[in-house]
């Protein structure tokens, strides 16, 4: 039987083409690289950190650098910083939840962000290990796996809810859900209750569909026709990254807003 192993630079899904067989293989899970103590490391994890380390790295030199009189890349970034920062204090209406929030809502977006667009960096998913006949990238781009989106979700689940218990106390937030006072108020707080159980399945599956739907549609490309299709399908599925890391951090600062907005006052 004959393989043929087809990958594409910045795409960390592997086309695998056998004869008499279905030509392009589909790995839905991030392949398992090894074990450390006992646990498995795999190569969404490995591009996590290594995002981890890039955004790190950056702030560290980034705040080393900072001078009275900005240069061109320091302005550039005040600019963007302060714009945001503003957006969230009108978002907010409160610069005191603007500055516990802002650092999470920033960090949620560029951490997906970095870790979108570094998906079609040359080698990445190009650069792996044959097992076999199966080919397995090094670097897999962290939203191609649902674990990455999941954990972010429920970073973002329990920080909204945490937050409105905080500011509006146990009693009054839980009247958003447990209401006798009518059947319809009853049935409206349970449909709260779903609404809000669903954002884990709408956060994570989300940004894990566009992503991963992204990097098949780019694969099947490539097979078909490698040199016309894929390049302006990349500059596409890299703005869908951009925009997918956007909305990721906008709908955590807009369900934190309605947390912590009195029910009477949301209605």
């Amino acid at each position: 039987m004959d393989t043929l192993v087809a990958t594409t630079s910045g795409v960390a899904t592997v086309a695998t083409a056998v004869v008499h067989e279905s030509p392009i293989h589909v790995s839905l899970k991030a392949e398992v690289l090894g074990h450390f103590l006992g646990l498995p490391i795999t190569n969404s994890l490995l591009m996590t950190w290594l995002v981890m380390a890039l955004l790190i790295g950056f702030a560290f030199f980034f705040g080393r650098s900072l001078t009275l009189i900005p240069g061109k890349l320091q302005a550039a970034v005040e600019w963007l910083f302060e714009g945001a920062y503003g957006y969230v204090v009108e978002t907010f209406e409160s610069e005191e939840l603007a500055k516990k929030f802002f650092p999470l809502i920033a960090t949620i977006f560029l951490f997906v962000l970095v870790g979108n667009e570094l998906e079609f960096v040359p080698g990445v998913g190009s650069i792996g290990f044959f097992h076999g006949t199966e080919f397995e990238p090094l670097l897999r781009a962290p939203a191609a796996d649902l674990n990455f989106t999941l954990a972010l979700a429920f970073i973002s689940f329990f920080t909204i809810e945490i937050t409105g218990l905080a500011v509006l106390g146990a009693l009054k937030y839980s009247g958003r859900f447990v209401n006798f006072s009518s059947p319809v108020n009853f049935a409206v707080g349970i449909i709260e209750i779903v609404s809000n159980l669903g954002r884990l399945v709408s956060f994570s599956f989300r940004l894990f569909g566009n992503i991963f739907a992204g990097e098949v549609m780019i694969l099947v490309a490539g097979y078909f026709l490698p040199y016309l299709l894929p390049a302006p399908l990349i500059g596409f599925e890299m703005f869908i990254g951009a925009i997918q890391a956007l909305v990721f951090a906008m709908l955590t600062m807009f369900f934190i807003k309605l947390s912590v907005t009195d029910p009477h006052e949301a209605h």
